[in-house]
């Protein structure tokens, strides 16, 4: 009697992400698996049925993850394959399987939940709470894709997910530069995060401004040009930005969701999403996105001369303005290459930035210090009462005055200050 050809396992990789570390095998053909844990010392068993691994798995970076090793045997006379990762400490592990799209195969997902996973990125510090007159308008940079979904591939294998993170940490610390503004990156690594996920973190750091960057890719290498969108309940305004949000859209397929919908998946966003085009988030965001073309069609193509509406999943947060940036062609082969150069990043960062900064300074939100300057009272003194975790340099730092300027206005002999006790701000 023949037996049936065991599944390749072709390939395996190790990615780690804020809240969880990915092992991702590439198989042949979908498999049965189990998974269960041991302790004394902490292990994770893998027994994947009919399967032989043909990955090389002594090449892994495991450093930063709650791996220490990983090995692999036979079992049942050769039949089935067993996957020992010899851990840290304990995890929770999550397993599901992933048809084939686009250029991928069968997968097979194991995520990892535990402590060394949870480190995520600070909420900016400045603006956790609302200060008067004075809070820091926030920015949430959200660079595209990212681990098992590259984006779109350009030639010489230029990854969309690589360009766009450059270009969004660029634009990061441009914001942090900037007076009244604070940038944070959604995306600050090499891994997969959600598409609901993405604007559920914006919101968690109190974001005044959602912006997703991409690069955008087409059937055609013809097709060229930077274009800026916002979100529509109606639906695209071109076909070719239909076809777009499609293909970003897909994404969450691509970067292991599992079987949640790409419809909209919360009822009460849907609901809220009917009216959004009435809504002033959605008038800041065509606003700030004509504003942000402007700018990049002085260092780029333009596809587009005007703000275009999707629907981008990534988009849905009607409390917060959003747009998605499609910085070129990565399928064109001229834009490709300008896209893979530090010096075209840095300049299209640069546009973004002064088309945001633009917007949120003509429109500034309110308790904001960019609202407090645009109203003319940074001549007028500012009564500020301590609270618990204050410092007088951090006061000094976030109103914008000398640390001595503070302390002599107030006629202090000493750093110390305490709980309740009322600072004047002196006129910057």
């Amino acid at each position: 009697m023949l037996l049936a050809a065991r599944t390749a396992v072709d390939g395996l990789r190790v990615r780690q992400s804020p809240e969880k570390t990915r092992i991702v095998f590439d198989l042949g053909s979908p498999v049965e698996h189990k998974v269960f844990s041991l302790t004394d010392p902490h292990r994770l068993v893998i027994d994947i049925s009919n399967a032989e691994l043909k990955a090389d798995v002594d090449e892994l970076a495991l450093e930063r993850t709650p791996i220490r090793s990983i090995r692999s045997s036979d079992r049942n006379e050769g039949k089935d394959l067993r996957v020992v990762l010899d851990l840290e400490e304990e995890v929770k592990p999550r397993s599901f399987v992933l048809k084939p799209i686009m250029q991928y195969g069968d997968r097979l997902v194991i995520d990892l939940y535990g402590e060394a996973a949870q480190t995520r990125e600070p909420v900016a510090q400045k603006s956790e709470r609302t200060l008067t007159q004075m809070r820091d308008v926030v920015i949430a940079i959200d660079a595209g894709h990212g681990g098992d979904d590259p984006g779109a591939i350009g030639p010489g294998n230029l990854y969309e997910k690589n360009v766009v993170l450059s270009i969004a940490s660029t634009l990061r610390d441009l914001f942090e530069q900037e007076p009244g503004f604070r940038g944070t990156l959604v995306r600050t690594g090499d891994y997969y995060i959600a598409l609901h996920k993405r604007t559920e973190i914006a919101r968690q750091r109190q974001a005044d401004v959602f912006l997703s960057i991409h690069a955008d890719a087409f059937k055609t290498p013809k097709v060229s040009g930077a274009s800026v969108y916002a979100i529509s309940q109606k639906g695209a305004t071109s076909e070719t930005a239909r076809w777009l949000a499609e293909k970003e859209n897909r994404a969450d397929l691509i970067g292991g969701v599992g079987s949640v919908s790409l419809d909209d998946k919360d009822d009460l966003l849907a609901g809220v999403l009917l009216d959004l085009s009435m809504t002033a988030s959605l008038s800041a965001s065509l606003d700030m996105g004509n504003l942000v073309l402007k700018e990049l069609g002085k260092v780029n193509k333009l596809h587009k001369k005007s703000v275009e509406q999707a629907a981008f999943a990534v988009l849905k947060s009607p409390d917060i303005p959003s747009l998605l940036i499609e910085t070129g062609y990565i399928s064109n082969p001229g834009e490709a290459k300008k896209l893979a150069t530090s010096s075209h990043q840095k300049k299209l960062a640069r546009a973004i930035f002064n088309g945001v900064r633009d917007a949120m300074q003509d429109n500034p939100p309110a308790g904001s210090y960019l609202a407090w300057v645009k109203e003319g009272r940074q001549d007028e003194g500012i009564t500020y009462v301590i609270e618990r975790g204050d410092t007088l340099s951090e006061i000094a730092d976030r109103y914008r005055v000398s640390f001595k300027k503070l302390k002599d206005f107030n006629g202090l002999r000493s750093d110390t200050i305490r709980i309740g006790q009322k600072l004047k701000i002196p006129p910057g």
